[in-house]
């Protein structure tokens, strides 16, 4: 997990964790690392993608996990925000009601859901097929605002999509968070690292990607700034990992590499 300060106004990221078969605990993890996001001063805390529970032997967990957002999961963790300023950003898989479910990206702050963003791009390739169970989205996810940042919502295949980062930017985002849980194998710590530094430097967007860790997955949290210069980082292991968001920074790289004024495309739309 990824908590963000924001320079000015606080922000935070916070790096990965391992997630177990077992909501519960998991549900653990997430109120821990937000009392100590909060006592960081970050206004952000972002988890990785499918926290809900993990278990890499069993293909059906996805849909015997699923909670809905009135779940017990998310009650869970809305009971913990109640109070609060920090927003908090995790994707759970949601029950459609036919038998599969929606990746959802979620943003709780104060004891509400504050957004909700259904994945787009679904993780068809290198041996896996998330579509089997999952139902993808079929909407921009709108921006949302927090501490005076436009934020941006992608989830974790969606970054080999630049279309989607593009229109993120065009719609006005100044970070864009990219919750995931990122699977191991050859040069994927190379994707990984190149693919989010090109999202930043090509919008001149901030980016703030957090990666789940464990036996499948790679971790390496990121946070990319706008002229493509890794600002915080984490390892393979479970980290909580501050990072600030300087809108100074991101007025200079707008003024010095104005490529959203100079392009030559239109918008990009949703197929």
């Amino acid at each position: 997990e990824i908590p963000l300060r924001l320079v000015g106004s606080e922000m935070c990221i916070r790096d990965r964790f391992a997630v177990s078969r077992v909501w519960e605990e998991n549900a653990q993890v997430c109120v821990d690392l937000m009392r100590r996001a909060r006592e960081g001063g970050a206004g952000l805390l972002v988890l990785p993608e499918g926290i809900l529970a993990r278990d890499i032997t069993d293909p059906q967990i996805v849909l015997k996990a699923a909670q809905p957002l009135d779940g017990p999961f998310m009650a869970r963790l809305l009971e913990a925000s109640r109070g609060s300023d920090l927003a908090t950003m995790m994707c759970v898989h949601v029950p459609t009601g036919e038998g599969r479910v929606w990746n959802t990206l979620v943003t709780i702050q104060d004891g509400r859901i504050v957004s909700q963003y259904r994945k787009l791009h679904l993780y068809d390739a290198f041996t896996m097929k998330e579509s089997t169970n999952v139902t993808p989205g079929n909407d921009i996810p709108p921006l949302l605002e927090l501490g005076g940042l436009k934020i941006g919502l992608m989830t974790c295949y969606d970054v080999r999509f630049p279309e989607l980062a593009r229109r993120l930017a065009l719609d006005g985002a100044d970070l864009l968070v990219l919750p995931a849980a990122w699977v191991r194998g050859p040069l994927k710590e190379k994707h990984w690292e190149v693919l989010v530094t090109a999202r930043a430097l090509e919008n001149t967007c901030y980016v703030a990607a957090t990666g789940e860790c464990g036996e499948r997955n790679i971790g390496c949290s990121m946070v990319v700034d706008p002229l493509g210069v890794v600002t915080a980082q984490a390892g393979e292991a479970p980290a909580l990992v501050f990072a600030d968001i300087d809108p100074e920074r991101l007025a200079h790289a707008r003024k010095v590499l104005p490529v959203l004024a100079n392009r030559r495309f239109a918008a990009p739309q949703l197929a």
